[in-house]
């Protein structure tokens, strides 16, 4: 008896490491609200697009474009994921229910938000750590605000966009398209 549930609960550790979502989708994080969380904890997911955003900066008008692409692929599974960033300029200096509040009154911004996060310095996120390291695919330094990152279901980073690349852009609909296939 004591064998069976052994094997039980080394099935149900089996199964909950298996639940983990992969690579950059698993890094824990928390959303706009302080819960703790991962990229792949959002359902129907197949390709995340993760944007370092903030609120005072000239590209700021890409949360419309953001947005656009997240409402124009959601339903084929593409993830906008907006990572609020101060470490460029101190363009992003407001709270978490500030920046969300900004987003949905002046974007109406749908699309998963996440807390602050710094990129860059010892204080660095893990996850952007990951996205520029050199193991990443596509290392470097963010250099500014809206800088993008396209990961794959299997949470590796596909290609990197910078911030002048619009999210219009032909370029980034391509590769999105791509990601999204089956």
């Amino acid at each position: 008896m004591r064998f069976l549930a052994l094997l039980l609960v080394a099935c149900v550790s089996s199964a909950r490491a298996d639940d983990k979502p992969p690579g950059l989708l698993g890094v824990p994080v928390k959303d706009i609200d302080g819960k703790a969380t991962t990229l792949g904890a959002v359902k129907g997911g197949k390709a995340w697009l993760i944007v370092n955003v903030a609120s005072q900066c000239g590209y700021t008008r890409q949360y419309a474009g953001l947005q656009s692409l997240y409402d124009n692929y959601k339903a084929k599974g593409l993830v906008v994921a907006g990572f609020p960033c101060n470490d460029f300029g101190g363009q992003e200096p407001g709270s978490e229910k500030e920046i969300k509040k900004f987003c949905k009154t002046n974007f109406k911004v749908t699309f998963p938000m996440y807390a602050k996060v710094a990129i860059k310095g010892d204080d660095a996120h893990p996850l952007f750590e990951k996205l520029t390291g050199k193991d990443a695919g596509h290392p470097g330094p963010v250099g500014w605000n809206f800088n993008k990152f396209l990961v794959g279901a299997d949470g590796k980073l596909i290609a990197r966009f910078g911030s002048d690349v619009e999210p219009d852009s032909e370029e980034l609909e391509k590769a999105i398209e791509k990601a999204l296939k089956p």
